[in-house]
């Protein structure tokens, strides 16, 4: 009997920790995604026309246009910081904690939360920002998130080149 319960114990521990952890396909992506990446250009789809819209809680998405993004290895930490451009755009360093989502059958996501210089969440009442990956490679990286824009469906999409 005490076997049994030894056995159904082992098993179980295994399940939980294997269901916790992330795919081979997610560590892929995760161990890509580490280091130093600069965001070249933000396009649209379902948005004609010149547009002005603030993204990421931060500021005009024309500001993160050359932002430069670092993705930590170890501790799932990082930031992203926009220079100064005129009277439009202000500096800005912002820590994130980050990872890679999966949820079974839906394409794999980038996601992020901001922190503060104490690595809490600085948007606690919200999920923080997931991105769906459209292209990743050791040189560029290709981002979308899905919004709504003047009540229809609208995307940006991030295109990064790792520095």
């Amino acid at each position: 009997m005490k076997k049994l319960t030894l056995i159904i114990s082992t098993l179980l521990i295994v399940f939980i920790i294997s269901s916790c952890s992330s795919s081979k396909d997610g560590r892929t992506l995760k161990k890509t995604v580490v280091g130093n990446w600069q965001l070249k250009s933000i396009t649209t789809e379902g948005i004609t026309g010149k547009i002005k819209a603030q993204v990421l809680d931060e500021a005009d998405f024309n500001c993160f246009i050359g932002s430069t993004w670092r993705f930590d290895k170890y501790n799932n930490l990082g930031f992203y910081e926009i220079s100064k451009n005129g009277a439009e755009c202000v500096a800005v360093k912002r820590n994130i904690r980050w990872s890679i989502f999966e949820e079974g059958g839906a394409p794999k996501m980038l996601q992020y939360k901001r922190v503060d210089g104490k690595y809490k969440d600085m948007d606690e009442a919200k999920a923080g920002f997931r991105f769906t990956i459209l292209q990743l490679n050791n040189t560029g990286m290709q981002l979308k998130s899905d919004i709504t824009f003047e009540g229809r469906p609208a995307s940006f999409i991030y295109n990064f080149v790792k520095i």
